[in-house]
């Protein structure tokens, strides 16, 4: 059984972390989608200016509330603001 949540970053979020998808260790009883946000920022500064405007997704469903639990296995998606027309 995964014990991370794969952490899939898009547009201006990948560019700041310089990856597309980044494995995140998570405790088998979960994270709160607020705690990974934050530990995210810690890791990654210029990330940080990125995920304050983000959206996010947990198993392709945006979330309504950061602290909803993310669990071992789980997809957490951070998509930015997008631009252009």
């Amino acid at each position: 059984m995964p014990r991370s949540v794969r952490v899939r970053l898009f547009a201006t979020a990948r560019l700041a972390v310089g990856r597309a998808v980044l494995p995140w260790p998570v405790p088998e009883h979960g994270l709160r989608a607020r705690e990974l946000v934050a530990a995210l920022e810690q890791a990654y500064p210029r990330l940080a200016p990125t995920l304050r405007g983000s959206r996010f997704l947990r198993n392709d469903r945006y979330l309504r509330d950061l602290d909803e639990t993310l669990r071992p296995g789980d997809e957490f998606a951070v998509h930015p603001p997008y631009g252009g027309g």
